[in-house]
């Protein structure tokens, strides 16, 4: 379970990484936050996210209902 959770679903893009990344810059190092868009840019903004801000993507998925669900973790 993650230690934080954020429903973006519904939102266009650029506003999913950008609650996402407001979100991160309040958690401390090791903590986690699941997120899940209906956006399909967030894919790849979830990406260059953590490339550029060190952080790490634990994992990516499309769930059953067709969402994203993203697991991110602040280093």
């Amino acid at each position: 379970m993650a230690d934080y959770e954020l429903d973006l679903r519904g939102l266009k893009c650029p506003l999913p990484v950008m609650r996402m990344r407001k979100q991160m810059q309040t958690m401390t190092s090791g903590q986690t936050l699941r997120v899940l868009s209906s956006e399909p840019d967030s894919i790849s903004d979830f990406k260059a996210y953590v490339k550029s801000s060190g952080d790490t993507l634990l994992e990516s998925k499309k769930t059953p209902d067709g969402a994203y669900e993203f697991l991110l973790k602040r280093v």
